[in-house]
């Protein structure tokens, strides 16, 4: 008879395993914990706890190798994580057999979700002392993200403002209901006063309120100068700008297509092949030596063109010098974008249309034939023909893009609002690069 090797589960050990051994000695899981131990700066964190009292919390520093480990295993909800602690073993491995449940994970990263977000820089750093970056050539693009918030629930100023004057004479027309009942819900409910807002009344009164509030939120905004709004913030709703140009209906009032989302204010109905979503614009720098992102950014607007410099920038400050060359799809192409980057020495491959289409109008062609750095370039990306630098994009910036959305999973943000939002996006970007820096061990 063939003689198997022993499996008794209620086996007791003698001596108590290592931690070390739950997962292999290479595993990804040490690497970030021994990273965030020994590597990273948590000052801002582990500054925030300066009272003694009450029940000592879980380490800081386990903390946040749990979320950065968490990010890299493609596992972001904090239910989730809570419950690999307590499953997985290479959670365990990381967390010395702690078993954070999902509400302090959840209140650890909203509390520290800046801090959090500031560990790119460090990670960027720690990527470029490994020889992981070179900024010889830095490819851009960008991508469509889903916001917390269905498209749905998003309402036209038209639709407000019928769906107001019907709601309004719902509830009135409810509230004098509800008095006619005052005598009988007396007897019914005894102590209770009898005139409270019945369920169904509150419901509605809630729909109007933030109907009311969205209708005036627009309102307000109409009558704001497009100069005076913050250059960083949500910027112009859905429908509020056309082409870069104000929309306004005729009395000076937000047009009928302008659009405000009720569960993300500062999401924007953005267009994919998919059709339309409500979400955000991610972008990215990406290295070409080894695919490391060196600079992000998050915007509401579906145009990728104000992106291109703030990017350069960002990657130009972060790593101490300029990248030697850039590329960037016909969305990032612009005769200004041109003439900074050859401002900064920068030498650029945007891809540009060369010529008029057939369906494009006499007007347009006239303009583009006055932008000479644009029609420059078009003609020098033809000329190179498969040798242009430009081909690299494509092998550069999208497979980072595939990574984050195909292979980890990350379609839709969790958070909401533009400030948190642009948090997890960071987050996102670390946990790649962190990747990245472990497979160059």
């Amino acid at each position: 008879m063939k003689t198997f090797r022993n499996w008794d589960v209620d086996l007791n050990w003698l001596l108590p395993p290592s931690l070390g051994e739950f997962v292999p000695a290479d595993h990804v899981a040490h690497f970030i914990r021994d990273l965030v131990r020994n590597e990273l700066d948590l000052t801002s964190i582990l500054s925030s706890y300066d009272d003694d009292r009450g029940y000592p919390p879980y380490h800081p520093g386990m903390m946040v190798a749990v979320l950065l480990y968490a990010y890299t295993q493609s596992v972001y909800s904090s239910r989730r994580i809570s419950r690999c602690c307590e499953e997985r073993l290479d959670f365990m491995a990381l967390t010395a057999m702690n078993r954070p449940d999902f509400r302090t994970i959840s209140d650890f990263r909203k509390r520290h979700l800046s801090a959090l977000a500031d560990l790119f820089l460090q990670v960027l750093l720690l990527c470029r002392a490994a020889g992981l970056v070179r900024l010889g050539h830095v490819a851009i693009d960008g991508t469509k993200l889903k916001a917390n918030a269905s498209r749905h629930k998003a309402m036209s100023y038209a639709r407000m403002r019928q769906a107001e004057t019907k709601l309004a004479s719902q509830v009135a027309n409810w509230f004098k209901i509800a008095e006619h009942h005052d005598a009988a819900e007396d007897a019914e409910h005894g102590s209770r006063r009898g005139d409270e807002m019945p369920t169904w009344v509150k419901t509605k009164q809630k729909r109007l309120d933030r109907i009311r509030a969205a209708k005036a939120a627009l309102e307000a905004e109409a009558r704001q100068e497009p100069s005076m709004a913050d250059p960083d913030g949500p910027g112009p709703s859905s429908g509020m700008q056309t082409y870069g140009r104000p929309n306004r209906s005729s009395d000076g009032g937000p047009p009928d297509r302008a659009q405000r989302n009720f569960t993300d204010p500062d999401s924007r109905v953005l267009p994919t092949r998919d059709g339309f979503i409500a979400g955000y614009n991610g972008q990215l720098a990406v290295d070409a030596a080894n695919q490391i992102i060196v600079a992000h950014r998050l915007i509401t607007n579906s145009a990728d063109v104000s992106g291109l410099i703030p990017l350069v920038d960002a990657a130009s400050a972060a790593l101490g010098r300029k990248p030697i060359e850039i590329s960037a799809d016909n969305g990032f192409a612009s005769e200004a974008n041109l003439e900074a980057l050859a401002e900064r020495r920068v030498r650029a491959y945007l891809a540009c249309r060369r010529g008029r289409r057939r369906d494009e109008p006499e007007t347009t062609w006239r303009r583009l034939k006055k932008q000479p750095r644009m029609m420059a370039m078009a003609a020098k990306i033809k000329r190179s023909g498969y040798r242009s630098r430009y081909r690299l994009r494509k092998q550069v910036v999208e497979p980072v893009f595939g990574q984050i959305k195909h292979a980890k999973g990350f379609r839709q943000l969790l958070l909401r609002g533009l400030d948190k939002v642009r948090c997890e996006w960071a987050l996102i970007c670390t946990a790649h690069n962190l990747l990245k820096l472990a497979g160059s061990r």
